[in-house]
């Protein structure tokens, strides 16, 4: 692989960020804290109540979390709301509550506006990544979940892999100068698939851009519980995070009156809590994780329609059934 003179100046300054610990490879060394993320009281969802930061951070104490995961843009922790002052105050209560700041949820897409090639896209979401870390770094987190870029149709792949490539060099860059690591979540088209997502990682070549490794989506991709253990061993020398929520489909059909028959449509997706049977064996993908020696925290998230509504004692009531599964892998 080529690299031009800006990024070896860039791999110089990287090589002094302290990355969240990587897995071992020894099951023995198999451990993790919980962790919430504030997307689950952020009201994004149809019905889902809407909490301010202070009041996320005393939920996620009361529930019984280790940390949290602050979503990184409005309601809750945007660059443009919180200056010095407002960052130093929000540190200050993360600390007195005993919560760890796990890392922010960066929102990006690298192929985004790829159609219109005279506006420099992929160098703004890298400039707004770099804002991003100087608000992790004085926050007192060391890392920010980022995502890929969704496939624009009509506009070659390779074109669009190589905005999402040069994308997560130049944020990465940015990322690096503040001490911050970038955790790469498989949920957006672009390099998707676990083997994909490790080809791409491989050529980003940066020792701060990791993988932050799901089980929900290759699950919705089709992919059995072993086929997921293989991408869990295949990304197994980036990954530092992962986000778990539990899932149901419900079938859909349209009536079709000149049949009078029904056809059949895409599934819905639900979100059910991690005591309900759902389509994700979390079983397998933890025993996965011990396998590898995972090390770090894992995620709750209510991100979709919660079965039983979106009222704020419903979703404590979700987000308490994580922490009791939880319990049987600490």
């Amino acid at each position: 692989m080529k690299r031009g003179p800006w990024l070896a100046v860039g791999l110089a300054a990287v090589g002094a960020v302290a990355a969240p610990p990587e897995p071992t490879g020894n099951p023995k060394d198999f451990r993790f804290k919980t962790c919430l993320h504030s997307i689950s009281f952020a009201g994004i969802w149809r019905g889902q109540a809407t909490l301010t930061v202070d009041e996320f951070l005393e939920k996620a104490k009361v529930l019984g979390y280790d940390g949290v995961m602050l979503v990184a843009k409005r309601p809750h922790v945007s660059p443009l709301d919180y200056d010095a002052e407002a960052r130093a105050k929000l540190r200050r209560r993360i600390e007195s509550l005993g919560l760890k700041l796990v890392c922010m949820a960066g929102y990006t897409d690298f192929s985004g506006g790829i159609d219109r090639g005279g506006i420099p896209h992929t160098e703004i979401q890298a400039a707004y990544v770099g804002e991003l870390a100087k608000l992790a770094r004085d926050l007192g987190t060391d890392m920010i979940r980022v995502f890929t870029g969704y496939e624009r149709p009509g506009i070659p792949y390779d074109r669009q892999y190589a905005s999402v490539l040069e994308g997560l060099r130049l944020a990465g860059l940015e990322a690096a100068k503040q001490g911050v690591t970038l955790a790469v979540q498989n949920h957006h088209d672009i390099a998707l698939h676990h083997a994909a997502m490790s080809w791409l990682l491989r050529e980003v070549a940066l020792p701060n851009v990791r993988a932050a490794f799901d089980a929900w989506a290759p699950t919705l991709q089709g992919q059995s519980p072993v086929e997921i253990a293989e991408g869990v061993r295949a990304l197994a020398p980036f990954i530092v995070h992962t986000t778990v929520a539990q899932y149901e489909r419900h079938p859909r059909y349209r009536y079709d009156a000149p049949l009078t028959n029904y056809l059949r449509q895409d599934d819905v997706i639900r979100a059910v809590p991690m005591d309900r049977a759902g389509i994700i064996d979390y079983d397998a993908f933890f025993a996965a994780l011990k396998a590898i020696g995972y090390r770090g925290y894992v995620a709750y998230e209510m991100c979709e329609v919660l079965d039983g509504g979106g009222s704020v004692e419903n979703l404590d009531r979700a987000a308490r059934a994580f922490v009791e599964y939880a319990r049987k892998w600490q």
